[in-house]
C-alpha cells in the first residue's frame, strides 16, 4: 500500500469508522470475486458507509486523491461489473439497508440501495401489496443493483422492468454532490429523466444511495402450469391463447430438455412429465374465480402442441423449482465456470436463434453444452455454456453474440454488458449511441473515477 493509499484509507476511516474500512485479505476476499467466479481482481480497501451523508463524503476524498470506486451491491451480476479488477475501492452498499417508508395509498416503497428485494417484498407484503420485481436472486440481490442494471426478472412481463417502476432516486456524484429527485409521481414530466438515465448505468454515473419504487397489487389467487410442448412456436402460441383468454399472464419462462433433466439430477426430482418432451413452459396466471376453467380451456385448445401438463396453485412451488434450480444446476455441474449470455431477441426470431444456436455450437464447439432458458414472454434468453475450456471462452462468446444481433436481438438483455460483453458493445449500439454516451459521462463524472472499467468513456468503448 503506497503512502498516497494509506493516507485516504485514514480519511475513509475518519468517515465510516474503522469497523467498516476493510483491508484484511480475508475480509475482502468476498468483494474481489464476482458470482461467477470468472472475475477476480483486487482492492486496496472496501469501504461500507452507513448513510448518503457518508457516500458524499467518501466520494468526496476519494475524487481530491484521484483513487477509482467501483460501486457494489449484493454483488450477485453475471457480467464482471461490479469487481475491482485495478485496485479501485470498493463501495459496498451493505449498510444501506433501511426501509424508510412503505405506502399504501401511493403504493410505494422508499428503500435504501443496500436492502434486499426479498426484503422489499415482504415489507410490501405486509401492507397487502408486492414488490413488482422478482428473480431468483432474491434473497442477494439488492434494490441499488437492480436499477444500476435495470433488472426485468420473472414478472417483467406483467410489472415491465426496473426503469418502468423506479418513481424516485438519490445518488451521489464522483465529486461527492448529492442528487435527489423525490417524488411519487408517476406523471411528473419537467426536463430529463435522470433517475431513468442512471437506470442501467452500471455504477458509471453515480452512487445510488436511496430509491422509491411502485408497489403493484398482488393477485388474489395465481394458478401454475408445466407444459410439456413440441417447439418454440408452439409455446408462443399458447401464450397468445392465455393472453386472449381473459386471464392475466403473471410469468412465462421457456426451458428445454436437457435443461430439466439437469435440474432432474442436480435436485434429485422427478420427471415433470409422463413422457418427454423437446421443450417445457411454465406458466402463472391469475384471473376471477374463474381461472382454472379458463385455463383448462386454453390447455384444450392448444392440445394439437401440447404433450403433456400439470397444474397447481400458486405459488406452486414446487413446479417452480424446476425453473429456479437452472443456474444452481448450471454452476454445480460444469468443469469451468459457465459462460452466462444473458440475451434477447424479438420474439418470432427466438426458434429460429435457438435453433441456429444448437448447430452452430455443435458444429464449433463440440464440447460444449449449451443450457437455454429464460423469460420468453418478453423474448429473454438465458444461454448458459457449459464447460468451456479458458481459451475457447471469448471465441464461444463471440459466437453466441454475433448469432444473436443477426436475429435482430440485444447482447444484453437485463444484467448489462460489465466486463464480459464490453469488447462488443458495438454489436447492440451504432458510433453516434456511443459517442452520447461518452459525453453524458464525460459530463457527470469527468475525471472518470466512478467504475472506470464498464462502459468506458474512451476510443475503445
Amino acid at each position: 500500500m503506497t503512502v498516497e493509499t494509506r493516507s485516504l484509507t485514514a480519511e475513509l476511516t475518519e468517515i465510516v469508522g474503522a469497523a467498516h474500512v476493510l483491508t484484511e485479505q480475508e475480509l475482502i476476499s468476498g468483494f474481489v470475486t464476482d458470482w461467477t467466479r470468472r472475475w477476480t481482481g483486487y482492492t486496496a480497501a472496501v469501504v461500507r458507509p452507513a448513510n448518503t451523508g457518508e457516500v458524499a463524503a467518501v466520494l468526496a476524498a476519494c475524487h481530491r486523491a484521484g483513487m477509482a470506486v467501483v460501486p457494489q451491491g449484493g454483488n450477485t451480476g453475471l457480467v464482471g461489473g461490479s469487481v475491482p479488477m485495478h485496485g479501485e475501492i470498493v463501495l459496498s452498499t451493505v449498510r444501506l439497508n433501511r426501509i424508510d417508508r412503505v405506502d399504501p395509498v401511493g403504493r410505494t416503497i422508499d428503500a435504501g440501495a443496500g436492502v434486499t428485494v426479498a426484503e422489499a417484498q415482504r415489507a410490501a407484503r405486509h401492507h397487502g401489496l408486492d414488490f413488482g420485481i422478482d428473480l431468483a436472486s432474491r434473497d442477494s440481490a439488492t434494490m441499488g443493483g437492480i436499477v444500476s442494471t435495470n433488472a426485468g426478472g420473472i414478472r417483467m412481463i406483467k410489472n415491465g422492468n426496473t426503469r418502468a417502476q423506479l418513481l424516485g432516486v438519490e445518488a451521489v456524484l464522483a465529486d461527492g454532490t448529492v442528487f435527489t429527485r423525490w417524488k411519487e409521481l408517476t406523471k411528473d414530466n419537467v426536463g430529463y429523466d435522470l433517475p431513468g438515465l442512471l437506470t442501467g448505468a452500471e455504477g458509471t454515473l453515480a452512487v445510488i444511495t436511496r430509491v422509491r419504487m411502485k408497489l403493484v397489487v398482488s393477485p388474489r389467487a395465481t394458478k401454475v402450469a408445466l407444459v410439456g410442448v413440441e417447439s418454440v412456436g408452439g409455446a408462443l402460441g399458447f401464450l397468445n391463447t392465455l393472453q386472449r383468454s381473459g386471464l392475466t399472464l403473471e410469468a412465462a419462462e421457456l426451458m428445454t430438455r436437457s435443461g430439466i433433466e439437469l435440474v432432474q439430477q442436480h435436485k434429485s426430482l422427478r420427471a415433470p412429465f409422463a413422457e418427454d418432451t423437446p421443450f417445457a413452459l411454465l406458466v402463472e396466471v391469475s384471473g376471477q374465480a374463474d381461472a382454472q376453467q379458463l385455463l383448462l380451456d386454453a390447455l384444450t385448445a392448444g392440445e394439437s402442441v401440447i404433450v403433456d401438463a400439470s397444474i397447481e396453485d400458486g405459488p406452486a412451488h414446487r413446479l417452480w423449482n424446476y425453473r429456479e434450480s437452472h443456474t444452481e444446476a448450471v454452476s454445480a455441474v460444469s468443469t469451468t465456470p459457465p459462460v452466462k449470455l444473458d440475451l434477447a431477441t424479438p420474439l418470432r426470431e427466438i426458434e429460429s436463434f435457438l435453433a441456429e444456436l444448437t448447430v452452430r455450437m455443435s458444429d464449433a464447439f463440440p464440447g460444449v453444452r449449451a443450457i437455454c432458458f429464460g423469460h420468453i414472454g418478453d423474448g429473454n434468453i438465458h444461454v448458459n455454456l457449459l464447460d468451456v475450456a479458458d481459451d475457447q471462452r471469448e471465441a464461444v462468446t463471440d459466437m453466441v453474440l454475433r448469432l444473436v444481433a443477426r436475429h435482430d436481438g440485444s447482447i444484453s438483455a437485463e444484467h448489462g454488458v460489465g466486463r464480459a460483453k464490453a469488447p462488443w458493445i458495438g454489436l447492440g449500439r451504432t458510433p453516434v449511441d456511443l459517442q452520447l454516451m461518452r459525453a453524458i459521462r464525460s459530463a457527470l463524472d469527468p475525471a472518470g473515477i466512478l467504475n472506470p472499467a464498464i462502459l468506458p468513456a474512451n476510443p475503445q468503448l
